[in-house]
């Protein structure tokens, strides 16, 4: 191992105020992932894997401890300041697509490059090469109901890795999909980290998709368990 952590989270703790209750969703989590690794969470509902992914993908910061994304502390920064790191190092995958209904694939693709103030002529050769890698290059202006599920997620996934993010999050990313298109999907995204070099964290709950990974992270009761 070369030491060269993407991620890095130091004695992570995420406390709830819910009315008069205290919810402790993360106690102490500690954990690091290597630049273009392949990693799998998994967890029981309530172990603590959304608010995890959720800091992770700076979403959301924690109560108490340390995280590095890239080697820069984002535990503490505010609101603006985790919105361009979020859209600059982090691409997302989620199990519902998220794509904008109206708009095309190239649109939706384009979308994170509007937020980076790129211009028009830019965004639209990025968008479009994003396209292209997930083999998309005939259904560039295709609107979503146009689309099957596994095309929906492509546009999905050439979005998430359009500006060339640190890390790319997939959250159930073949759930709704039937297997012939959730394997195509699996192989894509395993493709890009070895064509990109991408650190790819997938949270599933489907242990054949863990099989996949290079590493596979337990959590339970805000921490983590085991790691195999």
């Amino acid at each position: 191992m070369s030491n060269d952590w993407v991620v890095e989270a130091n004695t992570l703790t995420k406390t709830y105020q819910m009315g008069e209750i205290e919810v402790h969703a993360l106690r102490g989590l500690s954990m690091k992932i290597e630049r273009g690794e392949v990693v799998s969470i998994m967890g029981p509902s309530g172990s603590g894997k959304s608010t995890l992914m959720n800091i992770l993908g700076c979403l959301d910061r924690p109560s108490t401890g340390d995280y590095y994304l890239d080697r820069e502390n984002v535990a503490y920064m505010n609101e603006n300041q985790l919105a361009m790191i979020r859209n600059k190092k982090v691409g997302f995958v989620f199990q519902s697509f998220n794509l904008l209904p109206r708009s095309t694939a190239m649109s939706n693709v384009e979308l994170p490059l509007r937020y980076a103030s790129m211009s028009a002529g830019y965004r639209h050769r990025f968008a479009q090469e994003a396209l292209e890698s997930v083999g998309l290059a005939n259904r560039l202006y295709h609107r979503p109901n146009e689309l099957s599920g596994g095309q929906q997620q492509r546009v999905a996934i050439a979005r998430a890795i359009v500006n060339n993010p640190s890390i790319l999050m997939a959250d159930e990313p073949t759930g709704n999909l039937d297997s012939k298109s959730g394997d195509e999907i699996m192989n894509l995204l395993l493709n890009l980290n070895k064509d990109r070099g991408t650190t790819l964290i997938i949270v599933t709950h489907d242990p054949e998709i863990a099989d996949l990974t290079e590493r596979v992270i337990y959590i339970r009761d805000g921490k983590v368990e085991m790691e195999k």
